[in-house]
Order: structure tokens, then C-alpha cells, then sequence
């Protein structure tokens, strides 16, 4: 019975098979045609005896039953195939099981290189920073201990003209070319010291504190003038200035020291030489008023800066050049700090 299914439900191999069909039929067609027609000599059929002894006489397999019931097309050219096909098995099946095997088993191949070439790159990317962090730490270490052998410098301190000459000093305003300051009372090798600590502006001073001392009061001199923070040119252009030594008023202990012009700018230490043993001075800040006794004064030279040294207990120094109008000198008035109040 012929296979009546349509052409797009059959598959490859069925379609191969009919060709096939097809093909030996018209072959038999023309076989036929030429044997009626005389052209074609049908051959004797050969006697048993003459049958190959090699080949044992295989009965001829039974047809295949097609996927509808009906019989599959058998051909006598497949016999040998079918000598050595296991029965029920079919082929087409048993290739395509093969061919699905190993397309599941190259993918699961491909799958395991895969994550193995991510895990390789995840292990050299872990080592790789791990070897970059041990780097680092060795460095830290080797630089550490490096550091530790270079022996510490002590800082060079700066220069202060207040170290090697004392503060007031300018030539009188008689001289020629009236005042200015007085270059000759400094080593030459300091004078490019002079621009940046005398004769320039202070940009910065200290902002005023609770004990930051803001005026002098001197009595018998007739001397009330609020106190500017610096002895340099331009601070005692505005009056009395305070050395910038660290000391206040309130210091347990220390030497408040404090300057002004005699001749010019206010001349407000003019007089110092009149002040005697026992007279009394009075430094203001904020709160409180402190009480100076004067103990005794001197003329030294410009450069005997020891007397702006600490010599015990809370003191105050004034100091001025002399004498008037000659400023070759320097008076230096000495007081204890003996009381305070508000």
C-alpha cells in the first residue's frame, strides 16, 4: 500500500527513499520496453550448483513498516546493509542519538574551558594584587627603616635683629638727612635683615588677647599711649612697642620688654633718665591693670642685648635711644611688677 502522508510530513530519509523508488521503477519501465521490444536478452537462471558457495542464501528481509502502518519500500541493494543492521533498530534514529551525544558533550566540553579560563583569570587577577599589595607593604617598610637612619636636623632658626642690636635705633633727626634708621649699629652682613624686620611693614600682627598688653600709663612723665605689638621702623612710627618675646602682663615670669623714640614720632620716652628707684608705671590689657616699680635704669650700647634677657620673676624693660639728639647710646629702664587690679 502506497504511503498517501503529504511531502512537508515526511522526512529526509523517506524523501531520498521514494527518489529511489521512483527511479527503479523507470528503470523497470524501460527495462520492460526493451525486452518486448527484443533489444534486451533476459539471462538463464542459474542452476543451484552454480549458486557461490561463500555466501550462505539469505532469505530476503521482511519490509519495514513505515510510520503509518504501511510497508516500507524495501530494495534489493540494501540487503548486505540489513545483513549487518541489528533488528528493530533504525537507523536515521541511531545517528541522530550519536550526532545529539556529541553536540551535549563538545557543549558541556566547551562550558568547562570556559569557566576553567575565568578561573585562571580570577587567580592570576587575585595574585596580582595580592603581589601589589606585598609590594607596597615591603616599600613602606624599606622606606620606613631608610627614614629611620638619616639623622634629624635641627631647624635653623631665623635671625631676629633683636638678638644682636638693641630696638630704637636711628640717627637724629639733626644728622643729615634726618632720621632714619641706623645702619652702622648692625654687622653689614645683616642689613639685608633690615628690609624684612625693620623696614617693612608686618603684614601679620597677633590679634589683641585677654592678656595682650594695650597701653602704658608712666605718671610722673606725663606718658598715657596705647601699645603697638613689634619694635620694628613702621611700629614705632605709631608709638610704644612691645618685643614680640613671647611675654605678656600676666606672666608668672618673664621680661616685658617695651621701646619708643626719644627725639622723633612722639618723642614719649624722651625722659626716661628722670625716672628714679620707686617710681611706679602701669601696663593695662583688658581686665586688669598692672603695677610696675622702677628699680634702677643704665646707659649700655646698642648692643648689649642681654638686657632683654629674663632676670627672675615678672619684669617690664624701657628702652630709648640716648642721648637726645645723639642716639648713640641706649638708656635702659628697669622695673619689677608689683601688684595688679581691675
Amino acid at each position: 500500500m502506497r504511503d498517501k502522508r503529504p511531502v512537508d510530513e515526511l522526512s529526509i530519509e523517506e524523501l531520498e527513499r521514494i527518489l529511489a523508488i521512483r527511479k527503479r521503477e523507470e528503470r523497470l519501465k524501460n527495462l520492460n520496453r526493451l525486452q518486448r521490444a527484443g533489444r534486451v536478452v533476459a539471462e538463464p537462471a542459474a542452476a543451484p550448483a552454480e549458486r557461490p558457495l561463500s555466501l550462505p542464501a539469505q532469505p530476503p528481509p521482511s519490509p519495514r513498516a513505515a510510520p503509518n502502518g504501511d510497508a516500507e519500500p524495501y530494495f534489493e541493494d540494501e540487503a548486505d546493509e540489513n545483513l549487518y543492521r541489528a533488528p528493530g533498530k533504525n537507523k536515521s534514529a541511531d545517528d541522530r542519538f550519536w550526532r545529539t551525544f556529541t553536540n551535549q558533550l563538545l557543549l558541556l566540553v566547551e562550558v568547562a574551558a570556559v569557566a576553567g579560563l575565568i578561573f585562571l583569570g580570577y587567580q592570576m587577577l587575585t595574585g596580582v594584587t595580592r603581589l601589589q599589595q606585598e609590594t607596597a607593604s615591603a616599600q613602606a617598610l624599606a622606606d620606613e627603616q631608610r627614614r629611620a637612619t638619616i639623622p634629624t636636623l635641627e631647624p635653623t632658626p631665623q635671625l631676629q635683629l633683636s638678638q644682636v642690636v638693641l630696638p630704637g635705633g636711628h640717627t637724629p633727626p639733626t644728622a643729615p638727612g634726618g632720621a632714619r634708621f641706623n645702619y652702622e649699629e648692625i654687622p653689614a652682613n645683616l642689613w639685608s635683615l633690615v628690609e624684612s624686620q625693620v623696614l617693612q611693614p608686618i603684614a601679620f600682627r597677633p590679634p589683641p588677647t585677654e592678656e595682650t598688653a594695650l597701653a602704658i600709663s608712666i605718671p610722673k612723665l606725663r606718658v598715657d599711649q596705647t601699645i603697638v605689638q613689634g619694635v620694628d621702623w613702621e611700629a614705632l612710627k605709631l608709638g610704644v612697642g612691645q618685643l614680640q618675646n613671647g611675654v605678656t602682663p600676666t606672666a608668672e615670669r618673664g621680661n616685658l620688654v617695651l621701646s619708643a623714640h626719644n627725639d622723633i614720632y612722639g618723642e614719649y620716652f624722651r625722659y626716661l633718665d628722670q625716672l628714679e628707684p620707686g617710681d611706679e608705671f602701669f601696663i593695662r590689657t583688658r581686665t586688669k591693670v598692672y603695677t610696675y616699680r622702677v628699680t634702677g635704669w643704665q646707659t649700655v650700647k646698642p648692643t648689649d642685648v642681654h638686657v632683654l634677657e629674663t632676670r627672675g620673676g615678672a619684669t617690664a624693660t624701657l628702652i630709648s635711644c640716648y642721648p637726645y639728639q645723639v642716639n648713640t647710646q641706649r638708656i635702659v629702664v628697669f622695673a619689677d611688677r608689683v601688684s595688679e587690679s581691675f
